[in-house]
């Protein structure tokens, strides 16, 4: 993509003057609205950071603990605002490490814009101190990257990197700008980047196969919704809302679609996938029309392939056509940004209730709701759950926080469990399933959305493996929550090893440090729960604080997430034990 060209006719110049291509980097970014950005220095990226020093005033740089938690501080600043998210670093490992959260953005749709120092133009490719090939590493999980060699380049590249970051199906973009780049001096001026000449982020809405759908939809005995995190992007969560409810269409979520739709919305009927609800997997193979919205039938959603709704014909509402046909076959494809694609079918669709297809799914939450959901929200047994975790969590949020989970087992009790009432509440690593997200995504969650509570539900494996990032909460005095759910146990893997692996527990054991008394080094208010009667106050206390908050809970070491669809297994075939 080096070869396309800014579309010069949409866009507006401003004066020039001479600077530095280290200083024409900050200009870009106030240019882009960008007042805040993660990262951390070195001697690649060090001419960039010395101008950062000098607009303070402008742009407020947070120091990460570790590349990793830059990116992914980025990203949860992003996906709770919708702004495009901002990490820096310098060159050879300061860049690897941006990797991982690069490619956790690109396959969960997060626009972010990574800028990484190198090694000047003469001595690429000399294997010189600290320098890596960062633009072929990052090539496979980049939705574009760049190598600048030239001062010259830095504001039509970066002006070009923000656009592509944020249209369309928005994704990660890497720019790698090498030292003499950004120490030389040339004349700058910058345009905002309004189109590139080959590149169609949003195609048109085809007004036939709006109408083809349409007619599926009004003529559908059993409809069935599932929607994704592209409602979201779309900002589309009205429309959605209206179509559900013109045509009574139950309406499931992915996991990346979760807070797009009122938790306790009465067509609102759980979430679909391996650890999904019962209702929804199960009918999706009974459903006569299956209309999916923003989603790409990920694995986790379908379970095994050619058994996934082959009684249905599907709708698919999609962004990007290479997601068309990839997994699922359709029968209709509406391309198209989503709020423009379900403004335009909802006039032709019309009005139902499907009672007797709503009424299946109450049957089915009923066995779900005393089999499962009911002894894990409100437990006879001894030891803590982590279900009923989250329900004294969405007491005290009064359903209205923004819950940061990591991956592993309490993602799946979280996702299941956690209340919202507001869009963009749920973040969490989807597609990649990155352990140690949480914690980082967190802080920029909460820095990009300070009049919203953040809580952060993190199990004891994935924590330690950002646990340096309470130096940043620590630093900024960033009043984030913090919830580990403490089994002791890289519980997801153990759950497998459990019922597949006759409980050969290899590996997954923790032995623990004190993670209260961590959290107090960093100077956190911290309480450990290990006793159901001590919970509620304490979840209590946590949600009151104005500061940030480490709350430990000991749960059970064997508690499992249910249902489940074992790998491998059709939608059909999901366990409740």
């Amino acid at each position: 993509m080096e070869t396309l060209k800014a579309n010069k006719k949409e866009t507006k110049k401003q004066a020039t003057i001479k600077i530095s291509g280290a200083e024409a980097i900050i200009h870009c970014l106030v240019a882009e609205g960008v007042d805040l950005l993660y990262g951390y220095p070195g001697g690649a990226i060090m001419p960039v950071y010395d101008e950062l020093y000098k607009f303070q005033d402008k742009l407020t740089h947070i120091l990460a603990r570790h590349e990793q938690g830059a990116t992914h501080a980025a990203q949860g600043y992003a996906r709770v605002t919708g702004k495009v998210g901002v990490a820096m670093a310098t060159s050879g490992p300061g860049a690897t490490n941006l990797v991982t959260g690069i490619a956790d953005a690109q396959i969960d749709s997060t626009p972010m814009v990574c800028i990484t120092g190198q090694v000047p133009r003469h001595l690429l490719g000399s294997d010189a101190f600290q320098e890596t090939d960062i633009i072929g590493i990052s090539t496979p999980v980049t939705k574009w990257n760049y190598q600048v060699t030239q001062a010259s380049e830095i504001p039509e590249i970066l002006a070009k990197a923000f656009y592509i970051a944020k249209s369309g199906r928005p994704g990660p973009v890497l720019v790698d700008i090498t030292k003499n780049a950004q120490i030389d001096e040339f004349d700058f001026s910058y345009e905002k980047c309004t189109g590139v000449r080959s590149y169609k982020p949003v195609p048109k809405p085809n007004l036939e196969a709006i109408d083809a759908a349409a007619t599926l939809i009004n003529n559908a005995k059993k409809p069935l919704i599932v929607f994704g995190q592209g409602v979201i992007l779309g900002e589309a969560e009205e429309e959605l809302k209206a179509l559900v409810e013109k045509a009574g269409i139950p309406a499931a979520w992915t996991i990346l679609g979760l807070s797009a739709m009122d938790t306790d919305h009465p067509l609102n009927v759980g979430m679909v996938g391996m650890h999904g609800n019962y209702a929804p997997n199960i009918l999706t193979n009974e459903c006569d029309v299956l209309i999916a919205i923003g989603m790409r039938f990920d694995d986790r959603v379908t379970g095994r392939l050619n058994d996934y709704a082959k009684q249905a014909k599907v709708i698919h509402f999609e962004i990007d056509p290479a997601e068309v046909d990839k997994n699922v076959t359709t029968e209709v494809a509406v391309l198209g940004d989503s709020k423009e694609t379900l403004s335009l079918i909802l006039p032709k669709i019309k009005e139902n209730k499907h009672e007797a297809w709503h009424n299946l799914f109450k049957e089915k939450y009923q066995i779900e709701l005393d089999q499962i959901i009911t002894p894990q929200l409100n437990p006879t047994k001894e030891g803590l759950t982590m279900g009923e975790v989250l329900k004294e969590i969405n007491i005290a949020s009064e359903n209205k926080a923004v819950i940061v989970s990591d991956v592993g087992q309490h993602q799946m009790f979280a996702c299941r469990y956690a209340k919202f009432k507001q869009t963009k509440s749920n973040i969490t690593s989807g597609g990649l399933g990155t352990m140690g997200f949480a914690l980082p995504a967190a802080i920029g969650a909460k820095m990009g959305a300070m009049d919203r509570e953040v809580v952060a539900i993190i199990g004891d494996g994935g924590y330690q493996m950002t646990i340096q990032e309470l130096g940043v909460i620590f630093q900024h005095n960033v009043p984030v929550k913090i919830v580990v759910l403490n089994n002791e146990h890289l519980g997801m893997v153990r759950q497998w090893q459990e019922l597949f692996f006759d409980r050969r527990y290899a590996s997954t054991v923790m032995t623990n440090p004190d993670f209260v008394k961590i959290a107090e080094g960093y100077h956190i208010k911290s309480t450990r729960v290990s006793d159901r009667k001590d919970l509620k106050g304490a979840v209590q206390e946590m949600m009151a604080s104005k500061d940030p908050y480490f709350l430990e809970v000991r749960v059970e070491k064997e508690d499992n997430v249910f249902p489940m669809i074992p790998a491998g297994a059709s939608v059909s075939e999901i366990r409740l034990k």
